[in-house]
C-alpha cells in the first residue's frame, strides 16, 4: 500500500489558495515523508482539475492507493487535514 497523497487544486489568483500554502508547508514539515503533497495549478492542469470534478479553490483530495479518501473546499486547518491523513496512513 502506497503512502497517502493530498492534492491541492489551487490557482495563482486565490486569495484564499495563498492563505492554504503555508498551511500545507507546516503539515509537510510536521508528517514528512509519511505523506506526499501536490500542488496543482488549476489553470494549467485544467484535464486532471475536470477528472476531479474542481469547482472551487483551493479544493484538498485525500487520496490513498488510487481512491479519493477525503475532499475539502476552502481553507481547511492544519489540524483537521492530520486527523484525516493520519486516519489513511
Amino acid at each position: 500500500m502506497g503512502k497517502p497523497i493530498l492534492m491541492d487544486f489551487t490557482a495563482t489568483w486565490c486569495g484564499p489558495c495563498k492563505m492554504q500554502k503555508p498551511i500545507l508547508e507546516e503539515l509537510k514539515e510536521e508528517m514528512g515523508d509519511k505523506v506526499e503533497i501536490k500542488e496543482i495549478d488549476v489553470d494549467q492542469n485544467g484535464d486532471l482539475a475536470g477528472k476531479f470534478g474542481i469547482r472551487v479553490v483551493p479544493t484538498l483530495v485525500i487520496e490513498k492507493d488510487g481512491a479519493e479518501v477525503k475532499r475539502f473546499t476552502g481553507v481547511t486547518k492544519a489540524e483537521v487535514l492530520r486527523g484525516e491523513l493520519e486516519k489513511v496512513l
